[in-house]
């Protein structure tokens, strides 16, 4: 499988838009990677909320065929559930997902 996943926790609006949805959508687009997977966990959440440039941002990588996903116990513990699944973010219980990417050799995990 030629995945990439990345876990996104930072409530940095620049690394954000300039490193996590940059690179996730050039990874489709130039060909890097088939698919690439975003996890929304902790401060994202609020950084997301707060700022309509991030939420531009993560419509902008859905479109761009990224699959956005949020870790549903952050989300519910932050106010956050309702916004995120608006803006098209698959929000779930997460936990069991994350584990089974970091337990899989094959797959690769960039935390950020």
């Amino acid at each position: 499988m030629n995945k990439l996943n990345i876990l996104w926790t930072s409530d940095n609006p620049e690394t954000a838009q300039h490193m996590i949805a940059m690179y996730a959508i050039n990874a489709l687009k130039k060909g890097w990677f088939d698919e690439a997977e975003i996890i929304i966990w902790g401060g994202s959440n609020t950084l997301i909320a707060e700022n309509e440039a991030v939420q531009q941002t993560v419509r902008d990588m859905i479109s761009a065929g990224v699959h956005v996903q949020a870790c549903k116990a952050c989300a519910d513990r932050m106010g956050t559930t309702e916004l995120l699944e608006e803006l098209g973010v698959e929000v779930y219980y997460i936990g069991e997902h994350l584990s089974d990417i970091l337990k899989d050799e094959g797959q690769r995990l960039l935390s950020v």
